[in-house]
């Protein structure tokens, strides 16, 4: 994580998405300075994602795409970084 973060520019993230991870060492402020985010990534079983969709129109659960198809992926990742999306960017490919 700390070697992570010093190689993150500022406003960048550091996912952690481990299975099964070591402790993160404690680590100096100035290499989190510059709103760099660290971030963990749940990583759940098949089961557990059965179950939530099962109860998800309870919530509900409200999602909002925007799709692009691949050729334009760098528009969809300037859109992502600029904040011009709200929910996720989909790929999509012509068949």
């Amino acid at each position: 994580m700390p070697k992570a973060l010093r190689a993150v520019e500022p406003g960048g993230s550091v996912v952690s998405a481990g299975i099964h991870m070591s402790d993160i060492p404690s680590f100096p402020y100035e290499i989190l300075w510059g709103e760099r985010i660290v971030r963990s990534v749940a990583n759940l079983t098949r089961r557990d994602g059965e179950e939530f969709l099962r109860i998800a129109p309870e919530v509900p659960v409200r999602t909002r795409i925007t799709e692009y198809p691949l050729e334009r992926a760098n528009k969809a990742l300037d859109d992502l970084r600029s904040g011009a999306l709200e929910g996720a960017a989909v790929l999509t490919i012509q068949r």
